[in-house]
């Protein structure tokens, strides 16, 4: 099962998806419930692997101000013509 998941592993970090391992694996006629046990194994141990990220985000925003419809749509109107 280790094999599995090491193999799982390596392929990832060269940029395979999950989905394209899993054909690869079937087509070289490895059980499935034993690929959807190693797949799950991977994402166990790769998530204990990640690193918590504990800052958050921090959010900016501006209010605009608001414009009246008559009056956008009259100053675009007005700028068209100069």
């Amino acid at each position: 099962m280790q094999q599995l998941v090491n193999y799982i592993k390596k392929n990832l970090s060269k940029g395979y998806t999950i989905e394209a391992l899993r054909w690869a694996l079937i087509n070289q006629d490895y059980p499935r419930v034993e690929i959807e046990k190693a797949i799950n194994l991977t994402n166990e141990q790769l998530g204990k692997e990640a690193p918590i990220l504990k800052e958050k985000p921090v959010i900016k925003y501006e209010a605009e101000p608001i414009e009246t419809l008559e009056t956008s749509f009259w100053q675009k109107i007005k700028n068209w013509f100069k």
